[in-house]
Parts: structure tokens; sequence; C-alpha cells
């Protein structure tokens, strides 16, 4: 089930052309166009979900065992120092095209980037009440 109108669809299903480093029946892994780094990559499923909360459970463990999978090949094969996983749901976070992709990012010690995130300070009745209003049990 893909969108027409959504062009991470045409690229996972080959409608448009891409530098694909993998493929099987389920996703694509791409080669992005404006790379933070260099062998800055994008797994893509070929079926459409809008974000992590559309994505199945079955394709969240799949995307994440291929990430793993792919980070590793790549940090090898490019001599990476470390690796970036990243993920963006809704616009707030920085997700500008909407359907779901995890950004495989190879680090090296003089790639400029930042992609850290900045601590905040929070009091103790915060983080409390935090905690009280997001404890989940299953």
């Amino acid at each position: 089930m893909s969108d027409d109108n959504c062009i991470f669809c045409k690229l996972a299903n080959g409608d448009i052309p891409t530098n694909a480093i993998y493929e099987d029946d389920k996703y694509k892994v791409i080669l992005d166009l404006y790379p933070a780094t260099k062998g800055h990559a994008l797994i893509l499923p070929k079926d459409h979900y809008k974000n992590l909360f559309e994505l199945p459970e079955e394709n969240c463990r799949e995307v994440l065992v291929l990430a793993k999978k792919m980070a590793s090949h790549m940090k090898e094969k490019l001599g990476a120092e470390g690796f970036n996983l990243l993920q963006n749901n809704g616009e707030i976070a920085g997700q500008t095209i909407f359907h779901f992709h995890m950004h495989l990012i190879p680090r090296y010690s003089d790639d400029g980037q930042d992609i850290t995130p900045k601590p905040q300070t929070m009091s103790e009745e915060e983080i409390i009440k935090i905690r009280e209003i997001c404890t989940y049990t299953d």
C-alpha cells in the first residue's frame, strides 16, 4: 500500500531512480541526496506509513534489525568512528517528509555535525510529575 503522492513511496518502490545500497521485498536503503555526513542513508519501507505511530510493531522490529546490520556494515566500509540512528515524528520534531524513515548517519571526528540533545534543567517535582503521568505498564 503506497501513496501515489508520496516521494518516498516513489523512491522506495523504484518509480524514481535512487542510489540504493540495500533492497529487499519490504525495504530500500538509499543514500540521502542532502547528506549530513559521508554515507548518510535512509531506510524506507516500501509500504506507506506516515510515522512511527502508524508503523506496525513487526515493521518496527524489522527496521531496527536492518538498521543494526546496515550501520555495522557501513561503519566498517566507510571507516566511521560512530553512528547516529535518527527517526523524526511530526513537523515539530524535524520530520519533513511524512513517510516513516530512519536516518543512518555515519560519524567522523571532523564531520562538523552536532546531533547531541542539549540538556535542560528540571526540578525534582517536575521529574516526579512526568514520571507519574508517563509510567506505563503492559
